[in-house]
């Protein structure tokens, strides 16, 4: 199974890692990263809220709707923090501190 997307796509930014671990992904979550997590998580907490009052199953629905968010706001932070390390976005700073820590593949 291929799992090398730069096979499609060449990276318009400096590649740091072109097929980066879970680990690493996680640990290169920026702060804006964890706020777009937080935020998506929050959201959905109020939508299952707010849609589980007039069946009146507001608390089933908001957990329901918390751990969906959850998993999605994970899921955007892991993509933006990927395609960082892999080139497909912006990745400035990571440049920046990956060549002063000598960490480039």
């Amino acid at each position: 199974m291929n799992t090398d997307i730069t096979a499609s796509t060449k990276p318009e930014y400096p590649v740091i890692d072109r097929n980066p671990p879970f680990t690493k992904v996680v640990g290169n979550f920026n702060f804006l990263d964890y706020c777009r997590f937080a935020t998506i998580t929050g959201v959905s907490v109020t939508v299952g809220y707010l849609s589980g009052i007039k069946p009146g199953i507001k608390g089933p629905s908001m957990v329901t709707g918390g751990l969906i968010g959850l998993m999605g706001g994970f899921m955007y932070a892991y993509q933006n923090s990927a395609g960082r390390l892999m080139g497909f976005f912006p990745n400035e700073g990571e440049v920046a501190q990956y060549q002063k820590h000598g960490f480039n593949k």
